[in-house]
């Protein structure tokens, strides 16, 4: 699909070291992002005492545009609807 050119959501990914589910949420988030044109964000909660406690037993985590929008096994139909619904397709 070419990128769409109404708003650009930020699209993050929320992951922790040595997590299977996160290297699986890696690939489905940079799937759809690829598929709509979006770049994306990954940040890890290691050593950082604040994700560990807003996000630690949710691990996976997607962001889009700063709020939590799937978490553990991330779909991939959700993810895009939620992502074309925010630029406005």
């Amino acid at each position: 699909m070419d990128p769409v050119s109404g708003p650009t959501p930020t699209l993050e990914l929320i992951t922790k070291n040595e997590c299977h589910l996160c290297t699986d949420a890696r690939a489905v988030v940079a799937r759809v992002a690829a598929d709509l044109g979006l770049a994306w964000s990954e940040t890890g909660i290691d050593g950082d005492a604040g994700l560990t406690a807003r996000y630690g037993e949710e691990i996976p985590v997607v962001l889009v545009d700063g709020v939590p929008r799937d978490f553990w096994h991330i779909d991939p139909v959700r993810l895009r609807t939620v992502l074309e619904r925010s630029m406005g397709v």
